[in-house]
């Protein structure tokens, strides 16, 4: 918790520097027992020095009930990638272990209010967060019918339809969603089949797909579906990644 004075008043905030190795444990692990808002920004970033302090000021009007965590993009680019970040300031809600809301670019000062008290509510369970604590087919069904459009429940969803072989209905589901690090990591899974289930059975694929890529679309597709599966934060993806792009140019 650290103590800050601007204009004559102490401040209480409790605020955390995160890097990618302590993204998981001081964001997602710590979302479940007290919300945290998380901040990506960098020292270049004009309108970042104009946001942190107004995020800043609503963080602390909830007297310690949320927590904002900061994470310097330049420093951590895993937790960007993590992100799908592609300009900053970018600001997020994290309760429950999961994103609850978010935003891009400068806000006033109420709409930052209302994002962070939004918060405050967020420990309440929802039906929609009930059905998809149940996690089975009818009732995450039921929660699409209630929220067509709620992508939380769509990806587990599409997840449990890819896991009982029925990926086709998998990623028709998807397909009515915007593509994100979650959606494209399903829809490789199904693409690649579920013999690829260990690491070690996608680096042997890989090694086989690499003298494939510059000529076979289909290879160079799979190729990064596996990627996909290894998943953004694995170091071996940037390194896969660094193989195709010298095979392919």
């Amino acid at each position: 918790m650290l103590r800050f004075l601007a204009g004559g008043r102490i401040l209480w905030i409790v605020m955390i520097d995160v890097t990618d190795a302590t993204l998981e444990a001081e964001v997602v692990n710590r979302s479940l027992t007290t919300p945290v808002v998380v901040d990506l920004w960098a020292p270049w970033c004009g309108p970042c020095k104009t946001l942190g302090p107004m995020i800043e000021a609503a963080v602390d009007a909830t007297g310690g009930q949320v927590v904002l965590a900061k994470i310097n993009v330049d420093e951590n680019p895993l937790s960007q990638q993590a992100f799908q970040v592609q300009s900053i300031p970018a600001v997020f809600a994290f309760a429950g272990g999961t994103i609850v809301s978010s935003f891009v670019g400068a806000q006033p000062q109420e709409k930052i209010d209302e994002f962070v008290n939004g918060l405050l509510s967020a420990g309440e369970p929802t039906e929609i967060d009930l059905l998809r604590e149940q996690g089975d087919e009818v009732s995450l069904r039921k929660a699409l019918e209630l929220e067509p459009d709620n992508s939380d429940v769509i990806v587990d969803l599409a997840e449990l339809l890819a896991g009982d072989d029925r990926g086709d209905e998998a990623l028709e589901l998807l397909s009515k969603i915007p593509e994100t690090a979650e959606t494209r990591r399903i829809a490789a899974y199904v693409r690649s089949g579920t013999g690829m289930a260990s690491d070690e059975q996608i680096e042997n694929r890989l090694s086989i797909l690499l003298a494939e890529v510059k000529t076979d679309d289909k290879a160079r597709q799979e190729f990064i579906d596996l990627l996909e599966l290894l998943g953004p934060t694995d170091p071996r993806t940037g390194a896969w990644r660094k193989k195709l792009t010298n095979t392919l140019f």
